[in-house]
């Protein structure tokens, strides 16, 4: 993937509000406030400003924190611009956000965006940011006797590498989707996994095993 690839942009919309806050006047001294001089209660010289502040809203604020998070483990690089601290010439013409009617919205590489508080899911995040998988994941079709599927289940259940069991109709009875640790896993170990453990069950009768050279991910990790 190329590395331009691998950029993303956040924009935000921070709210203005105005605060009153009291501020020592240039009379105030230390001595003042050891004598007992409430913050609270200004005195002769203090004074109480209004100033215009920015903030973002809490649902903003969760959505920026779960793009980084979700960017971190997934490869990808993150610029978060808040548009009420950008000039306005800027914002009117910046063509990503053309039409948009809500905050924060996520632009990827390709040009898809989220838009909207509601719209930013572990599940959308996921799929926005496409990854490598990590592991090395394999698939098995299985034949199987007749019988007690239930206990064929909960044989394959039991072991550690088998991620799903989808059971099917035709040529092959189940597929077993199995999953192993880059550091312990090669194509003849799972291959000797699937011979040894998985064909060691004696209700199963053949199996024949997929193994991609090159798996992404737009699941959750």
């Amino acid at each position: 993937m190329p590395d331009d690839a691998h950029e993303l942009t956040l924009y935000v919309q921070s709210k203005r509000a105005v605060t009153s806050f009291f501020r020592p006047g240039p009379s105030s001294s230390p001595e003042s406030v050891l004598a007992g001089v409430s913050p609270s209660s200004p005195a002769t010289g203090d004074a109480v400003v209004d100033q215009t502040v920015l903030f973002l809203s809490d649902d903003q604020a969760r959505c920026q924190a779960l793009v980084e998070e979700t960017a971190v483990q997934r490869g990808y690089r993150l610029r978060v611009i808040d548009i009420e601290r950008v000039g306005r010439i800027e914002r009117l013409v910046a063509e990503h956000l053309r039409g948009v009617q809500k905050f924060p919205v996520l632009i990827s590489p390709l040009g898809r965006r989220l838009e909207g508080v509601e719209a930013f899911t572990e599940d959308e995040l996921a799929a926005i940011m496409p990854a490598d998988l990590k592991s090395v994941r394999a698939f098995s079709y299985l034949k199987v006797r007749g019988g007690d599927l239930d206990k064929i289940k909960r044989l394959l259940e039991t072991l550690a590498e088998v991620k799903e069991l989808h059971f099917l109709t035709g040529d092959w009875d189940i597929l077993v989707v199995l999953d192993f640790q880059p550091t312990t896993a090669n194509k003849r170990r799972v291959l000797d996994f699937v011979t040894e453990r998985i064909r060691g069950i004696p209700e199963v009768i053949d199996t024949s095993t997929i193994i991609p050279e090159y798996s992404l991910t737009k699941f959750p990790l």
